[in-house]
């Protein structure tokens, strides 16, 4: 178990003006190198003494990280833009209201003010486990804390585990699947671009990553296509309580329609599995038809048949949780 300290373990402070020389930085101290945006993920880890980087690298004064570029394709969100900004972005607010609703829901107006969206993204999962310090396999070790059957575990995943159950904790990760967005990643090599849902890392690909990152890698923009603007959409976020809290489970939808028939549709939810989780098999089987109440019902119960989803001894009602979320945000969708 990890002991709460009041002094956080040194560390050298780079504060970069530029993407080329924040990237010379990382590759430098390589995983010894520690990436720093709006800071509320990272001092957590730095006050509990759990992680150590030699170097931290803050991006608060890279101007081309931040800001919301509109053109007639779509728009571009610098990753480092701030929680608020892209909550109350009037051009998003008018088109993409999927993503400034939910980017409202993360946390509390003093969080969101400091937060970016790139660090809302790219945050560690928020296991107790793990984040206490307890040497599971995410942190290096050789046993899932969570997974045993007396753990705690009401909020973990109820499909896609690989030896670790965590969930990702990012709010606006499922409504960016929805809009089809992509990732815009740079690094030595240069830049490379990829789907939302490809940016979230698979513990049976590499349990010790949440995201496609690599150490000498930044996440610089996310681009939102306009072929989503202004379609009919939803999004929810289950809680405990309403303010400051990770989400129990959270679904994002986007429909356009034809007259009374979905001609398209991008559904994902989070808080299921250790990432964000695009369901296609569902976007296929809805399009075509009526978003009628009972064809919400039958979507939420193939969602929960095509994701394999087994509950853990505590977290039994997230399976009509996620059955019901995706029957809402097939009937309940806003234009």
């Amino acid at each position: 178990m990890a002991i709460i300290r009041d002094m956080i373990s040194g560390f050298e402070l780079f504060q970069p003006t530029a993407v080329d020389d924040a990237i010379e930085l990382l590759s430098r101290y390589g995983d010894e190198g520690w990436v720093l945006s709006g800071g509320l993920d990272s001092f957590d880890w730095f006050k509990d003494r759990i992680k150590k980087p030699a170097a931290v690298v803050d991006l608060g004064n890279v101007k081309e990280l931040k800001g919301v570029r509109t053109s007639t394709d779509g728009v571009e969100i610098g990753a480092m833009t701030t929680v608020t900004e892209v909550a109350k972005h009037p051009h998003l607010l008018e088109n993409y209201s999927i993503l400034t609703k939910a980017a409202s829901h993360i946390a509390t107006p003093q969080i969101r003010n400091r937060g970016t969206l790139g660090g809302n993204l790219s945050q560690d999962t928020r296991c107790w486990y793990y984040r206490s310090g307890w040497p599971c396999y995410r942190a290096g070790g050789n046993v899932c804390y969570a997974g045993t059957p007396t753990s705690m575990n009401r909020e973990h995943c109820i499909t896609g585990a690989s030896r670790c159950v965590a969930v990702n904790p990012s709010d606006t990760a499922p409504a960016l699947i929805a809009l089809g967005a992509q990732f815009v990643i740079r690094g030595p090599k240069g830049e490379k671009v990829v789907e939302a849902q490809d940016y979230f890392m698979s513990p049976a690909v590499d349990i010790q990553r949440m995201t496609v990152l690599k150490a000498d890698e930044l996440l610089t923009a996310i681009r939102i296509p306009a072929t989503w603007s202004g379609a009919g959409f939803y999004y929810e976020k289950m809680e405990d309580r309403k303010a400051w809290d990770f989400a129990l489970m959270s679904v994002a939808s986007a429909i356009k329609m034809s007259g009374e028939i979905i001609e398209d549709a991008r559904l994902a939810v989070n808080g299921v599995a250790p990432f964000p989780v695009r369901l296609e098999v569902v976007e296929s089987f809805i399009k075509g038809k009526e978003p009628t109440d009972e064809l919400g019902m039958a979507a939420g119960q193939l969602a929960l048949s095509t994701t394999n989803a087994q509950p853990l001894r505590h977290n039994a009602f997230k399976l009509p949780l996620m059955r019901n979320l995706v029957r809402r945000s097939i009937r309940g969708m806003e234009g």
